[in-house]
């Protein structure tokens, strides 16, 4: 079952702004959207988007459905960013933190624009593995 595409876009929406909020206010700020992440990989149930079910005007099986693996892939690719921006503020490297919160925006706003690079680098991942699998 996929998830209806107005909460992959609420969560998307989420993302841009409590990491722009994390990188103009403070970076301590990242730690919301990287612990929504985790919990996220760990129970594969995103509280943002189960929150934000109630606000669906029909029933989900009537919107576009996303599929959820892609949604998982996307978000260890956000988490892992997440991870390495705190990590990077912590350790007073400023620049390093702002880049890899900057990418975690940067795909977020691209994919609520219509195009997905989590969704290109797993399908290109897919195809190298099939591709592999076919010579051997």
């Amino acid at each position: 079952m996929g998830i209806p595409k107005p909460l992959v876009q609420i969560n998307q929406f989420f993302m841009v702004f409590s990491v722009l909020a994390g990188l103009l206010i403070h970076p301590a700020l990242l730690l919301l959207p990287f612990l929504i992440g985790v919990i996220t990989l760990i129970t594969k149930k995103n509280p943002i988007i189960l929150g934000s079910r109630r606000f669906l005007k029909k029933p989900a099986s009537q919107y576009i459905q996303e599929d959820k693996d892609q949604q998982i892939f996307n978000q260890w690719i956000a988490t892992i960013c997440l991870a390495l921006a705190l990590l990077s503020f912590s350790a007073g490297w400023t620049a390093a933190g702002y880049a890899f919160g900057i990418l975690v925006i940067a795909a977020a706003s691209v994919a609520l624009m219509g195009f997905c690079i989590g969704c290109f680098i797993r399908y290109q991942y897919m195809m190298w593995r099939h591709r592999r699998q076919k010579r051997a």
